[in-house]
């Protein structure tokens, strides 16, 4: 009988900054505890990402989940700048928008929004905390009733296969040869940004035809592959863009007008998943 294991877990505190692995993540209606519950907008209050400010890569947030040195709710690093902790209390909530969601933040702090508009320089940036998650519903052709997240882009939990990276790269190094060009250097997971990463006996792209799919002590429905955006573009480390993944997944992963990889989650219980847990689909 094949095993299929959870070989990493990531939090993403403030979206669209730095990856931050975990060994084990506590799991909640809205997603990982502690996932994406903050984000940064513009003076508009409209979302500001990585796809606009490739710099957001360079900011290292953490919170109790993501690391044991963190005393306040909220923990930002950069660079070249002093660590700014933060005690999650702001109060003052103003609309804000996520894409095509209308949704709520509670301003942290002027310190903060100064903090970052240092890092991404640009003047007027702000962040927010997500009060309430269970404003966010999410697409009804992919969800049920009362399911909800934070500020993710579209789901509570995303999840990505090792195999299936293995054949993307395998895939972009066969282009390459085909257009005479250098093999470049693999492509890391975390281009991809995912929670929960599998590994073990498992074909690429398998999780393509999951509906479910337990790890450890918890179950999760799968709603639907990811689409993959301009973001996929950018190495998080040197911030250097190119045309991969985008232009390989179009070749080979290309449907209803988009390119993917990964599966989208949501929790149908919550408990504790960590890493080495048996991945069991249905």
């Amino acid at each position: 009988m094949s095993t299929i294991h959870v070989v990493g877990l990531n939090v993403h505190p403030v979206k669209s900054t730095a990856v931050r692995p975990v060994r084990s993540a506590a799991v909640e209606l809205p997603g990982f505890a502690g996932d994406r519950r903050w984000m940064v907008i513009d003076a508009e209050g409209v979302l500001v990402s990585a796809r606009e400010l490739p710099r957001l890569f360079s900011i290292s947030a953490d919170t109790p989940e993501t690391s044991s040195e963190v005393t306040a709710t909220l923990r930002l690093r950069a660079p070249g700048m002093p660590d700014l902790q933060l005690p999650g209390t702001g109060s003052e909530v103003l609309p804000v928008r996520l894409h095509r969601h209308d949704l709520t933040g509670a301003l942290e702090a002027p310190e903060a929004d100064e903090w970052v508009s240092r890092v991404a320089g640009v003047p007027g940036l702000r962040l927010v905390r997500c009060v309430d998650p269970t404003r966010r519903a999410l697409n009804p052709d992919f969800s049920q009733g009362g399911d909800h997240t934070a500020y993710a882009d579209g789901y509570p939990v995303t999840l990505a296969s090792q195999r299936s990276l293995g054949r993307l790269n395998d895939w972009i190094a066969e282009g390459a040869v085909d257009r005479g060009e250098p093999v470049p250097e693999p492509l890391s997971i975390e281009r991809f940004r995912p929670n929960v990463v599998i590994g073990g006996d498992l074909e690429a792209f398998v999780e393509d035809r999951w509906s479910t799919v337990r790890l450890g002590e918890v179950t999760f429905r799968v709603a639907k592959p990811v689409d993959r955006c301009v973001m996929t573009t950018i190495d998080p480390g040197t911030l250097a863009t190119s045309k991969e993944p985008i232009r390989t997944l179009a070749r080979h992963r290309r449907w209803n007008g988009k390119t993917w990889f990964a599966m989208q989650l949501i929790p149908d219980s919550t408990g504790v998943v960590r890493v080495g847990d048996e991945v069991l689909p249905g």
